[in-house]
């Protein structure tokens, strides 16, 4: 099946534009290896939030409304497919924790406690509460088909802001990179095109939506698009922003 309606929604002008969420001064600051240390574990510490809490009770929200008790073969087909795939996203954001982790013990990256209190090195950035906020807002209120729109879209976005450091830093001699350097060499990969395993996800993702909203296309697509650049305007605002690290780390007595 053509990609259709992703491609339609990728296609649009948003109030935000799009290269405000996928070349944002931080991403271009990590591709020139201008970005501090200290940027970067700020980043880091907020998007574990997003992925330890906020993006498995999205996944799961979406999973209880897929209709897997219908009797309609067609439906059941694409009900398997999506609980597939939503399971694998389960799977991915376990792995992704992990790697997280990993990654901030490998290059000394001060990201703390995921929870609220002792061993929490930052402060919960308000785009990160915004972000977090509206995925269970979607997820809750919303159709499943809302809901697979803005999985893929937020996936669409990392995959192209990702993909555009990735290339720039496989550029840069290794002796050039530092600790900071090789953490977003690590990292960017893991997102980028240059990776199989993400850039093939993401397109099943796709194409799940494109099959959800194949034409004619329903009297919802006005949510969809809304719900598209509501999501490319919460990345560009979760980048942080100059100097944001110094008044968001937490201080210790």
């Amino acid at each position: 099946m053509d990609n259709v309606f992703t491609s339609h929604l990728a296609n649009l002008s948003t109030p935000v534009p799009y290269e405000e969420a996928t070349w944002h001064p931080f991403l271009r600051d990590a591709a020139n290896l201008a970005l501090p240390h200290d940027r970067l574990a700020f980043w880091l510490a907020q998007d574990r939030i997003y992925a330890a809490q906020a993006y498995p009770r999205f996944i799961a929200l979406l999973i209880t409304k897929i209709p897997l008790d219908s009797t309609d073969p067609s439906i059941q087909d694409r009900s398997r497919r999506a609980l597939q795939i939503l399971v694998g996203c389960l799977d991915n954001i376990v792995r992704e924790v992990n790697f997280f982790e990993d990654t901030a013990r490998r290059y000394d990256l001060d990201i703390g406690g995921v929870e609220q209190g002792e061993g929490q090195v930052w402060l919960e950035r308000k785009a990160t509460r915004d972000y977090t906020a509206e995925m269970a807002r979607i997820a809750s209120l919303g159709t499943l088909e809302e809901g697979l729109v803005f999985l893929w879209a937020m996936e669409k976005v990392y995959l192209d802001a990702w993909s555009k450091v990735s290339s720039a830093l496989h550029t840069k001699p290794e002796s050039e990179l530092g600790r900071t350097g090789q953490a977003l060499r690590d990292l960017s990969y893991s997102w980028s095109t240059a990776n199989p395993d993400f850039s093939k996800f993401v397109q099943g993702i796709g194409k799940l939506v494109d099959e959800y909203w194949a034409p004619p296309f329903q009297e919802a697509v006005v949510r969809a698009e809304r719900i598209w650049a509501r999501v490319v305007e919460l990345e560009a605002e979760f980048w942080p922003q100059l100097n944001e690290e110094g008044k968001m780390r937490i201080s210790r007595m």
